[in-house]
């Protein structure tokens, strides 16, 4: 149940008292951002899977302000806002963002199944031709 003066994400989903960051650092090493909630809980996100942040430089990773409410991440350097709630749920970037990660991560992929497929595929002749559109 919600009050007058409980947050709410985007949604207007109230957002669990977990879902707040007291603070945020990058961490060089593993290159990962370490995100501190107001309970205690560490949550750590490699770089190269937060939108905005995986070719940035670790000087400008470095300066993250935590929003006032705790809700959000900002780096000024890179004009990279991110939703302290979305990022506990999975959601590292747009629904764009995301779902080309995704397409990157299973073109990649290899299976005994795939790899069968392919051989197949390069005895006939490789891909077919596109055909172009019959205007």
């Amino acid at each position: 149940m919600t009050t007058p003066d409980t947050p709410v994400g985007p949604h207007d989903e109230p957002i669990p008292e977990t879902g707040y960051a007291e603070s945020a650092r990058y961490e060089p090493a593993s290159q990962h951002i370490a995100i501190t909630l107001r309970h205690g809980i560490v949550l750590t996100i490699p770089v190269r899977l937060l939108q905005g942040l995986a070719d940035a430089p670790p000087a400008s990773l470095n300066r993250i302000e935590v929003s006032p409410m705790g809700t959000g991440l900002y780096w000024p350097d890179l004009d990279v806002d991110l939703y302290i709630p979305s990022l506990i749920q999975g959601l590292f970037g747009t629904r764009r963002w995301m779902a080309s990660l995704m397409g990157k991560a299973g073109g990649s992929a290899r299976s005994n199944a795939k790899t069968q497929a392919a051989r197949i595929n390069g005895r006939k002749g490789g891909r077919p031709r596109k055909k172009p559109d019959a205007g």
